[in-house]
């Protein structure tokens, strides 16, 4: 018997190690993971719960995405990635001391940033960590105070002022780095890189504490760029930053220090060369010449675009290659009858000969935009503007081109006037909006956009003569017709028929027909023929290489600018849905694979929901998706494309994913649509 109770302990523990085994084989397997896939994991935790107020009042979501940032660490120690991780996990406990007022969630973000600053000397997180130190010393009795209630009623204004108080040591790194390269203080953009984030303190947090230092500091590098450049234009752009200063921060520091400055400024003169008594079509003079042509490299202005309704303005300046660029917002001046504008100058640049110069808008929110000489090296357009809510500039590329967005304070409420409706198998007509109030959709309209067209083919197909331009205008058209039918809702086409359109129309298209959902359709392709699947995509930043790689052949630019654009994405999401598009998209995507499978198609490969930056989803202001709605490479996804049957049921498939996303917003929206009972009266 004891022999036996011996065995037994003996297979008890042989059975153990392997358990301990299998338990290190596994774990070694998880491990494969990367430090750069586990840090995309952790932002995309943090970004869930940060857009997500309910679960921030919650310690466990906040302790989830807390590991995963130092599990980024502990996967490789001293790699690249390690600091990064390391950093972000002490931000959360930094953020989550907030809502939590504990003295050790604090601790150890302070523990945290010690660490890097020991351990990762030559890191860039090592100044941000020492930054962190700091403000933690200076604050810790304010971050104690604000747990509780108080916090709650001061937490979006909190999280306005982190965001600015970032993008000020930002601005302050990008500075001192600057002064300390002789070499980089002789070229102008080095200036305006460090300008704009500067000023970017101040349009993050307008009234908040650092708004004054932002724009002092914005004002300082002006002046200082002035004395290198000897450009009158730097001098005014100072002067207008500090008298600004004056009026809107009467009781901060900074507005001494910008008075000080002031009184030490030459005599105002008008430097504006375009101005309405003024014609911008003459060139300027230079010491009695007129100004030559273009040498080698300069950018030529060639138009000015815009689509409006009467709460959004969309303006493009097109050149035929890449500059820099700074825009300024100045102020209303009754004194030479001028109203409040913003003017954009372009650096080494000259206006093309036929350019239409003056392009009047006369909606609710500009008056015009206007082009001219402004400079030897420069051109200057102005925005004239009658009200505004807030604006964005951003840039694209392949051809370059600078895009004015400007929103009304009352966006979106206000659609265009269009045609009724014709109900089907019904006798009458209803207007869309009496429709949306029937239904209750909270979807009245949805814009569906046909990728490509015209001298844009989009992707070849795998079969001769199939091209993907004409495969989309056929889904596009399919789905059009069945919403219609369907859902009882508006739709309209970017384009009906083989017609070119620019990216950034397609979206100003959908804002100024104040569409409720933008659905642009594509078909993907790749180098490898074996590839396939179907994926939906909404705007944010990339997290693979694939999606990367995808809005590269969308955008018909390279992966490098796709890398570039989103370092200026984060500034450009305030008035994207991100949270509605991403529901929308997984509704889509979801439906897409399951009804394909269950009307039996072969094969189908679930590609996932993914994100980056499309540029025909920038500035987007309803919930935008982008499907990718097969491989137009693959021989057997190129057949079935152009397979009418599959476009239906691909079709159907999206009417189901918006469907299950309209009930989700508004639960009750198909209710007053059902029939009524065979039996009823």
């Amino acid at each position: 018997m004891r022999n036996l109770g011996i065995k037994n302990k003996a297979i008890i523990l042989l059975f153990t190690l392997l358990f301990c085994g299998a338990e290190i084989f596994w774990s070694s397997i998880s491990v494969a993971v990367t430090p750069r896939d586990q840090y995309y994991k952790a932002e995309a935790c943090y970004r869930n719960l940060r857009n997500n107020a309910q679960a921030k009042k919650y310690r466990d979501n906040w302790m989830r995405c807390i590991e995963k940032f130092q599990s980024v660490h502990q996967l490789d120690p001293s790699g690249p990635w390690a600091a990064a991780g390391l950093y972000m996990s002490g931000e959360l406990f930094r953020e989550l001391a907030k809502y939590s007022g504990k003295k050790s969630d604090l601790n150890e973000a302070l523990d945290i940033y010690k660490r890097i600053a020991k351990r990762f000397p030559n890191s860039r997180y090592r100044k941000k960590a020492e930054r962190a130190i700091y403000a933690i010393a200076s604050n810790d009795t304010a971050i104690k105070a604000s747990a509780g209630v108080e916090h709650q009623e001061k937490a979006s204004s909190t999280s306005a002022t982190d965001a600015a108080r970032d993008n000020y040591y930002s601005a302050e790194a990008c500075y001192n780095e600057l002064r300390n390269n002789s070499q980089r203080m002789k070229y102008r953009h080095h200036w305006l890189r460090c300008i704009e984030k500067f000023h970017d303190v101040y349009r993050h947090d307008p009234s908040g504490p650092w708004a004054a230092a932002g724009l002092y500091m914005t004002g300082k590098l002006y002046h200082e760029l002035y004395k290198w450049s000897k450009n009158q234009s730097d001098l005014e752009a100072a002067r207008d930053i500090f008298d600004q200063i004056v009026a809107e921060f009467p009781d901060s520091r900074y507005k001494l220090k910008a008075s000080g400055i002031l009184a030490s400024l030459p005599d105002k003169k008008e430097t504006e060369l375009i101005t309405e008594n003024e014609d911008p079509t003459q060139e300027t003079e230079i010491t009695g010449t007129i100004v030559s042509s273009p040498t080698k490299g300069w950018a030529t202005v060639e138009s000015l675009r815009y689509w409006s309704n009467p709460n959004y303005t969309r303006v493009v300046i097109d050149a035929d290659q890449e500059t820099s660029f700074y825009h300024h917002l100045l102020k209303k001046d009754p004194s030479i009858n001028k109203p409040r504008r913003l003017y954009v100058d372009l650096g080494n640049s000259r206006l093309a000969k036929n350019i239409e110069k003056i392009i009047p808008i006369h909606d609710n929110l500009l008056i015009n935009a206007r082009a001219g000489q402004h400079t030897t090296d420069s051109v200057r357009v102005v925005v004239d503007i009658k009200s505004f809510k807030t604006y964005k500039i951003f840039s694209l590329k392949d051809p370059f081109r600078i895009v004015i967005d400007v929103w009304g304070s009352n966006s979106r409420k206000a659609a265009p006037r269009q045609a009724p409706i014709q109900i089907p198998g019904k006798g009458t007509e209803l207007p869309p909006s009496a429709l949306a109030k029937q239904l209750a959709l909270g979807v009245s309209r949805i814009v569906i956009d046909p990728g490509h067209g015209g001298k844009d083919y989009g992707a070849p197909g795998y079969l001769k003569g199939v091209h993907e331009k004409d495969v989309v205008l056929k889904i596009a058209k399919r789905l059009a017709k069945k919403i219609r039918a369907e859902l009882n809702t508006e739709v309209i086409l970017t384009r009906n028929g083989d017609k070119f359109l620019t990216l950034e129309e397609r979206t100003a298209f959908a804002n100024t027909q104040n569409a409720d959902l933008f659905i642009s359709i594509h078909t993907n392709s790749s180098r490898d023929r074996r590839a396939y699947g179907i994926e939906t995509y909404f705007l944010n930043l990339a997290t693979d290489d694939e999606a990367i790689r995808v809005a590269a052949m969308e955008n018909a630019t390279s992966t490098k600018n796709i890398s570039d654009l989103q370092t200026i994405l984060y500034d450009l999401m305030q008035h994207a849905k991100i949270e509605e598009s991403t529901r929308l998209a997984g509704y889509v995507q979801m439906s897409i694979i399951d009804h394909l499978k269950k009307k039996r198609w072969a094969r189908i490969k679930d590609k996932g929901v993914k994100q980056a930056p499309f540029y025909v989803l920038l500035g987007a202001e309803m919930p935008s998706i982008l499907i990718e709605t097969a491989f137009i490479s693959n021989p057997r996804e190129c057949k079935r494309l152009i397979n009418p049957k599959y476009q239906d049921r691909l079709c159907e498939s999206i009417i189901m994913g918006i469907k299950k996303y309209i009930r989700e917003t508004t639960p009750t929206a198909f209710l007053e649509s059902r029939p009524t009972s065979r039996t009823g009266g």
